[in-house]
């Protein structure tokens, strides 16, 4: 990955890059106002003819005022052009409104991140999320989940299964591969993955291990379903290393949850995982790897939502590089056998075997 190697601009375009920094802050809460309020929905549906700034106060009912300020901003912030009095909508101004991926990034940042983010110098230095505190009283996110405002619970799964729903179906063809009867998912959530195997497979049987909160939710998911008996449940805190995890599976599966741990507990739950598994068991493991990253702006979101890790999440976990990650699996005592990256938008699966 050369991304990081050089720094190619200009003093010029540097310094202007840091004034960009410097009111980021500032640039997102108006690229959300400007969405929210609708002006960006107005000035798109005049297209390429654009619409006059009396138009879009009068297609608003906002004030006068209130539309100039906003307006004069998207043009800084490149949401929005200006050409004889028309007003059109950039390219970037069109994500903003219609990309899927955009837009679960920035309601998970307004929603989850963005107040708390005011401490994340504090969890920097006391490896504790500091900022989870505006969302509420637990020890880590997770186990409020279930416990969010319907607006915040809605933005940190959209987020959360942007990333995972397009990986799921590539990855069957190597979890199935040796027709597995019985898969742990470890960390199931919502239990998309149970569901989505137990329609693949006619013979498959999954058990979820989660915390109270999320395996409840799996559960009324997964109730509807007509093979919903093929679905079994653990309540286990998989921290405490006291408890040990149910033997008898052939697959241990995990997608985007060991990097909600430290490098420590990382090893601890992949050992218990060690200990569950016979000879010719498998730990399947779907995690999204900032160094392994086609193009550059994946990169850079891998690398901003390890802050929310840091901060909200737990304080203690990101998204990994693969080097270090593996170093990982290597110390629980397994051999990572096959590494298949460029999974969906920005997944890896790593195959470990004892």
């Amino acid at each position: 990955m050369d991304y990081f190697k050089s720094d190619n601009k200009t003093a010029l375009e540097a310094k202007i890059y840091a004034q960009q920094i410097a009111f980021a802050p500032i640039v997102f809460q108006a690229t959300k106002s400007l969405r929210n309020l609708g002006i960006l929905s107005i000035i798109k549906a005049e297209g390429r003819d654009g619409i006059s700034f009396e138009e879009i106060v009068k297609k608003s009912n906002l004030s006068i005022y209130g539309v100039r300020v906003l307006v004069e901003a998207g043009l800084g912030i490149k949401l929005i052009t200006l050409n004889d009095d028309k007003y059109k909508l950039t390219l970037a101004g069109y994500y903003i409104l219609t990309d899927e991926m955009t837009i679960a990034n920035l309601d998970f940042v307004h929603d989850i991140c963005y107040k708390g983010m005011f401490d994340l110098e504090k969890s920097i230095a006391t490896g504790k999320p500091t900022g989870l505190k505006e969302l509420g009283e637990w020890n880590t996110v997770y186990e409020g989940l279930s416990s969010l405002t319907e607006q915040q619970k809605e933005s940190w799964f959209k987020f959360d299964h942007f990333y995972s729903d397009y990986s799921f179906d590539a990855v069957f063809e190597h979890v199935f591969k040796n027709n597995p009867k019985r898969i742990l998912d470890i960390g199931g959530n919502t239990g998309k993955w149970a569901l989505k195997c137990i329609n693949y497979s006619e013979t498959i049987h999954v058990s979820i291990v989660d915390l109270p909160g999320q395996l409840k939710m799996a559960q009324e998911n997964i109730k509807k379903d007509k093979n919903a008996e093929r679905v079994s449940f653990y309540e286990m805190n998989i921290l405490e290393e006291s408890n040990k995890l149910p033997k008898g599976y052939d697959v241990i599966w995990m997608s985007q949850f060991l990097d909600c741990f430290s490098e420590d507990e990382i090893v601890s739950i992949l050992k218990r995982c060690y200990e569950a598994l016979d000879e010719n068991g498998k730990v399947v493991i779907l995690e999204h790897f900032w160094d392994r990253q086609k193009f550059e702006v994946s990169a850079f979101c891998l690398q901003m939502t390890s802050l929310y890790f840091t901060n909200i999440a737990n304080g203690n976990s990101q998204m990994y590089h693969s080097e270090l990650f593996k170093k990982l699996v290597k110390k629980a005592g397994f051999n990572t056998i096959e590494q298949v990256d460029g999974i969906g938008i920005s997944s890896s699966l790593l195959i470990c075997k004892k």
